[in-house]
């Protein structure tokens, strides 16, 4: 899969393709995977991308706040020949006419008191002021259909924040997957699974492990390999 990526803004990273792997690893026990895919916060669109190649049942809906990434969703969407409906605007107050089978999300989750860039597309892209958590999940439960999937990742350290505001949405989690830069560090990444309307205990997948001494984790090369896409930087100014 080729993707056009910003010369200078916010570029996907090791995050969005660990999540790919987390979905589609749950999305394993379901025989049938189809209906409506939401993409919240797009970006170039690759994770949505990603998952409707690998399940082409599903129709991809993404949704973008940022011109720059409207126009990559839909640059690589076409050029990949994946169709897609691309909603422009705040995820938060777009008025959706339909309802989601399934929404996947790599949202921006860096804490507001970090020092921030000046550029403004990375601070959109980062953090957290944009898409507030409990803004965020109570969203996602309109707009999801009565067993709708809520599939995300965030930063691990605000994982108690994460599950109140989870349980506050009415969602209950089912699968949850931490990610360690390496066997003696504490995790960065927490991948979540939750589900509308579902009474299933959570799972507790084992970590997933970056690095093995210098070099990645054989995992982490087999989602790489499993993901297979390939960046293109380009000069997008025109287009900020």
């Amino acid at each position: 899969m080729l993707l056009y990526q910003p010369n200078n803004g916010y570029c996907y990273n090791s995050d969005t393709h660990f999540l790919y792997s987390f979905i589609m690893n749950n999305l394993k026990k379901f025989k049938n995977i189809k209906g409506e895919l939401l993409d919240i916060g797009s970006g170039s669109g690759i994770l949505g991308l990603l998952v409707s190649r690998d399940n082409p049942n599903l129709q991809l809906n993404q949704c973008e706040i940022q011109k720059v990434f409207q126009f990559l969703t839909n640059l690589n969407s076409n050029n990949n020949k994946i169709t897609n409906k691309l909603f422009e605007g705040s995820f938060l107050e777009i008025e959706f006419e339909k309802e989601f089978d399934i929404c996947i999300s790599n949202p921006p989750f860096y804490h507001n008191n970090v020092i921030k860039s000046e550029n403004s597309i990375l601070n959109i892209a980062r953090y957290q002021d944009s898409l507030p958590i409990d803004k965020f999940f109570s969203k996602v439960y309109k707009v999801l259909n009565q067993k709708g999937k809520f599939f995300f990742c965030y930063d691990a350290k605000q994982l108690n924040v994460l599950l109140k505001c989870l349980e506050n949405n009415k969602f209950n989690v089912e699968s949850i997957q931490f990610v360690h830069p390496n066997e003696n560090k504490d995790a960065s990444l927490v991948m979540i699974y939750a589900r509308k309307n579902s009474k299933s205990l959570t799972k507790i997948l084992p970590p997933l492990i970056m690095f093995e001494g210098s070099e990645f984790s054989k995992k982490v090369n087999d989602i790489y390999k499993m993901s297979s896409t390939h960046s293109i930087k380009v000069d997008l100014d025109e287009y900020c």
